[in-house]
């Protein structure tokens, strides 16, 4: 069975760069474009690691990782947040709220896929 990632960014670049990476390691790939449409996936399809960015438009990503944490049948995906917010402070907050992981912008597709797998095993 392969392992589902879901990549929530608004950013087309970073998006189709994670989507095509993680393709190219047989994950299943779903992607939104937002908190809103992460939702909507979250309900039909259960991934083992969201990839999520923290500044987006309409839902950002501290509402959608509130979401993750309060959804039965959720509870066991883990999220990573990948973020321009770089300073201590937000790190700290995003590790707080109860994310598995803080990974800054500009980031390494390498270093996010260790990063998943490192989770998942």
């Amino acid at each position: 069975m392969k392992n589902k990632v879901l990549i929530v960014d608004d950013e087309p670049n970073i998006v189709m760069t994670l989507e095509y990476a993680f393709r190219k390691q047989n994950f299943e790939v779903y992607i939104a474009r937002d908190g809103s449409e992460a939702k909507k996936i979250l309900e039909e399809v259960l991934p083992q690691v969201v990839l999520l960015d923290i500044m987006m438009p309409k839902v950002d990503g501290y509402q959608t990782l509130k979401f993750i944490k309060q959804t039965s049948g959720l509870e066991h995906t883990k999220v990573i947040f990948i973020s321009a917010k770089n300073k201590a402070s937000d790190i700290e907050k995003g590790l707080d709220m109860g994310a598995d992981k803080y990974i800054t912008k500009p980031f390494s597709v390498k270093k996010v896929i260790g990063e998943v797998k490192e989770l998942l095993d």
